[in-house]
C-alpha cells in the first residue's frame, strides 16, 4: 500500500492575517507616511519610491481592509488624501518596532531620523508585559489555550 502524505493544515494564526492585510514592503511605508502626516498620493509617492501603480493597488487594499480612509479634499481637480483609521493608528507599536529593529540590525548605528518624543528626548520602542512590567526576550513566551468562543484550526472551541 503507498504511503499518502498528510496534508498540513497550517497553524490559524493572527499575525499570518495581519500580513495578508499589511505585510508588503509598501503597505507599511504607506502607513509609516500617514504617521508622518504624509496625507496625498504624490507625497507618498515621492517618499516610499512606490511605483504609481503599485501605490494605487495598495492604498485601495488598505482602504477595502479599513487601515486608511479616503477623504476629497478637493473638488476642481477632484483629489483625495489618506488618514489613518483607529486600525491604523493601532500599528504604531509594530511601525515603531520594526524601526527599532532596523535601526539595531539591519543598519546597524545608522538612524537617519530618530523619532522625538513631546518631551523633547529620543523615543525609543519597548515591549513589555502589561501585567508585571518586564521587558521581552525570545523563548518567553509561550501559545496559551484557546479561549472559549475562539476558533482554534477550524474548530469552535
Amino acid at each position: 500500500m503507498p504511503h499518502v502524505p498528510a496534508v498540513a493544515i497550517p497553524r490559524e494564526c493572527t499575525i499570518a492575517d495581519a500580513l495578508e492585510i499589511v505585510g508588503d514592503r509598501w503597505s507599511l511605508l504607506v502607513v509609516r507616511e500617514l504617521f508622518y502626516d504624509q496625507l496625498r498620493f504624490s507625497q507618498i509617492a515621492r517618499n516610499t519610491g512606490a511605483p504609481r501603480d503599485v501605490l494605487t493597488v495598495r492604498l485601495r487594499k488598505l482602504v477595502e481592509h479599513g487601515v486608511i480612509a479616503r477623504e476629497q479634499y478637493s473638488e476642481r481637480p477632484v483629489r483625495y488624501e489618506y488618514r489613518l483609521t483607529p486600525a491604523g493608528r493601532a500599528l504604531s507599536p509594530v511601525l515603531l518596532t520594526l524601526k527599532k529593529w532596523g535601526s539595531d540590525h539591519a543598519r546597524p548605528g545608522v538612524d537617519p531620523a530618530p523619532l522625538l518624543h513631546t518631551c523633547g528626548e529620543e523615543f525609543v520602542a519597548h515591549v513589555h508585559c502589561r501585567a508585571c512590567g518586564e521587558g521581552l526576550a525570545a523563548g518567553e513566551l509561550s501559545l496559551g489555550a484557546p479561549r472559549a468562543g475562539d476558533v482554534w484550526l477550524g474548530a469552535r472551541v
